[in-house]
């Protein structure tokens, strides 16, 4: 039995060519013309997919796997494809027996968050991705190093933290994802009629 979320993308042939905030918010434009803005809600992240060229036999396999999806019924598992480690770590090259896991050491502001866990001196990249909780995907906007203690400084993330971020949660560092379903009516997986080679692309919204 296949278990649900689905991780479909651990061996994507392809890349996802945007990761990136969906905004809720409503504009308007004032006599002077400044455009103001009003949040309805946290942004969400959405994500586009695109394939390499793939066989024919490899093409149907893929078609079936993203069946799963239902059209955007299901969940899967979902992590920008560039920051699965942080920046200063390629392939999770940090000490060991370091995991990739910490904790939430302190919060403000709804916008700010501490570690701890870490190894001293620890470095956090602007653009470096973390997994707060069970899947509250926030991207680094302020980089920062661990103390001594394995404590960072407050710094910057964005979106701003859930409900569910709270000190002592586990954060992770480590192919770090959010949950997302298939926005309907964007799978794409046309072949060539000589070949029957072809790629598959794709557009996911993250589901909360």
């Amino acid at each position: 039995m296949i278990l649900t979320p689905y991780d479909i993308l651990s061996d994507f042939p392809g890349w996802n060519t945007e990761f990136a905030p969906l905004w809720r918010q409503e504009q308007s434009r004032t006599a002077s013309g400044r455009t103001t803005v009003k949040d309805f809600g946290s942004p969400l992240w959405q994500a586009t997919w695109q394939s390499k060229t793939m066989s024919a036999n490899a093409l149907d396999a893929w078609r079936a796997r993203l069946d799963l999806l239902e059209n955007g019924a299901q969940s899967f598992v979902a992590s920008p494809m560039s920051r699965r480690y942080p920046i200063a770590y390629p392939n999770g090259s940090w000490a060991a027996p370091f995991a990739g896991v910490c904790q939430v050491a302190a919060i403000s502001n709804g916008r700010l968050v501490s570690l701890k866990g870490l190894l001293p001196s620890f470095q956090i990249s602007v653009g470096d991705f973390i997994r707060i909780g069970a899947a509250d995907l926030h991207r680094i906007a302020e980089p920062t190093v661990a103390a001594a203690n394995g404590i960072t400084p407050l710094f910057e993330v964005r979106p701003h933290l859930w409900s569910a971020a709270l000190v002592n949660v586990q954060v992770s560092l480590l192919k770090p994802y959010c949950l997302m379903t298939l926005v309907p009516g964007t799978l794409a997986t046309t072949a060539d009629k000589s070949t029957g080679r072809g790629s598959i692309t794709f557009q996911g919204i993250e589901a909360r």
